[in-house]
């Protein structure tokens, strides 16, 4: 773990993860034996949650998507809360994007090490609502560190639509992360346009996260500005999820400055 400030060429440790509201689908069939788990509420989400909390422990900024901020399912506990405790991040904050009352509240989540000088939500475009993209600002406004987590649509327009969108955010900002479930591969329309249109690239590995069981898709992503130094990229084998998560260690420049506190 890294609990100090950054000095120069410092490492930081990145994780994005799919973490399907804490249900343990590793195999086809549980998608219908444990269909039940998106509106009920099982201790054994929590045992799930508690060997998720394990892996995050070894990183500084962690992208989480598809987590509930405290309904029914859940016994009306924030996941995000529930994770940052578990691994010990002094900085949380949950982005609700689909709100269906007792039933669900669906969004992305931000653990962090290092204290955000700024957070703020976007709601992204689509055919559908209920998307959006939580945006942390580390160091000072004249050398910001952008980290930005998204959960894209199934549908290839909508996903078109909201890569457009990002862009324009992604281009204010020299040195920018975006991570998440893109649900598109590098190879797509949408992120050879996001590509075209903003200087954020992937690693030349090919990382396959989905599904957990039988990794086929490459679909869940950590992309980085090239002032960013990356020093690797790998899929972690930890099956406790429908996706695997992605995780990467890069190299802050000299001149972004983040504060533990």
């Amino acid at each position: 773990m890294h609990t100090d400030t950054p000095t120069a060429g410092q490492r930081l440790r990145l994780l994005s993860y799919n973490i399907q509201v804490g249900i343990s689908s590793v195999r086809p069939h549980h998608y219908l034996t444990k269909s039940w788990k998106n509106i009920l509420p099982t201790p054994r989400r929590f045992e799930n949650l508690g060997r998720i909390a394990h892996i995050l422990r070894d990183y500084d900024i962690v992208g989480l998507q598809e987590l509930d901020a405290g309904s029914h399912r859940t016994g009306y506990v924030n996941l995000t809360e529930f994770l940052a405790q578990q691994a010990n991040y002094p900085y949380w904050h949950h982005q609700v994007n689909r709100a269906m009352g007792p039933i669900a509240q669906h969004g992305n989540g931000l653990l962090s090490r290092y204290r955000p000088t700024r957070i703020v939500e976007h709601r992204l475009p689509g055919l559908v609502p209920g998307r959006g993209a939580l945006m942390a600002q580390y160091g000072n406004n004249d050398e910001p560190l952008l980290v930005m987590m998204i959960h894209l649509s199934l549908g290839r327009r909508s996903r078109m639509s909201q890569l457009a969108y990002v862009s324009e955010i992604i281009n204010n900002y020299p040195h920018a992360i975006l991570m998440g479930d893109m649900n598109c591969s590098p190879t797509s329309p949408e992120l050879a346009m996001l590509f075209k249109r903003t200087k954020l690239r992937e690693p030349k590995e090919e990382l396959h996260t989905f599904p957990s069981w039988r990794p086929e898709r490459n679909i869940d992503h950590i992309l980085v500005t090239p002032g960013l130094k990356v020093e690797h990229c790998h899929v972690l084998n930890h099956a406790f999820s429908d996706h695997l998560p992605i995780a990467m260690e890069i190299i802050l420049p000299s001149n972004i400055e983040m504060s533990a506190g």
